[in-house]
Parts: C-alpha cells; structure tokens; sequence
C-alpha cells in the first residue's frame, strides 16, 4: 500500500467517524473509522520510513584510469623511423 493508499485509508475512516450518522445493527462505524484511520497512520509510518532506507545516498567512487607508460623506440609504434 504506498502513500495514496493510506491517505485514503484516513479520509474514509475520518468520514465514517466524524460525517456520518448511520446506523446499522452490530456494526459501530465510528470504531470501524477509527480502525481505518489507525491502520492508514501505520501505513503511512511505515511506508515513509521505507521510502527514507531507499534514499540513503552512497558517494561516488574515484574512477582512476592507469596510462600505460610504453617506451619508443620508433619501431614499436608501426612506423619506421
């Protein structure tokens, strides 16, 4: 479940918390939208803490490139001297 999802999550448990007055028989819909919204906190906690192991940043390594040193003696190199 990534960010959205949980967002989602909070929004309909705060709607059947807070803007409803339904009621239905053996079913509490202001428990089950604190229920939705505790589990979309979780979630987010969780995924943000995932999302910022994923960002750790590794500094870059120093490419040194080795010349070769070959000696010329004017033949080595394909033309005649």
């Amino acid at each position: 479940m990534g960010i959205g999802g949980c967002i989602i999550l909070i929004a309909v448990g705060a709607i059947l918390t807070f803007a409803t007055d339904w009621h239905m028989n053996g079913v509490n819909l202001d428990l089950v939208g604190i229920i939705f919204m505790a589990a979309g906190l979780i979630g987010l906690v969780t995924f943000s803490g995932i999302a910022r192991r994923r960002r750790v940043v590794v500094p870059p390594t120093r490419v040194v490139e080795e010349e070769r040193h070959t000696p010329r003696d004017g033949y080595s190199d394909g033309y005649g001297a």
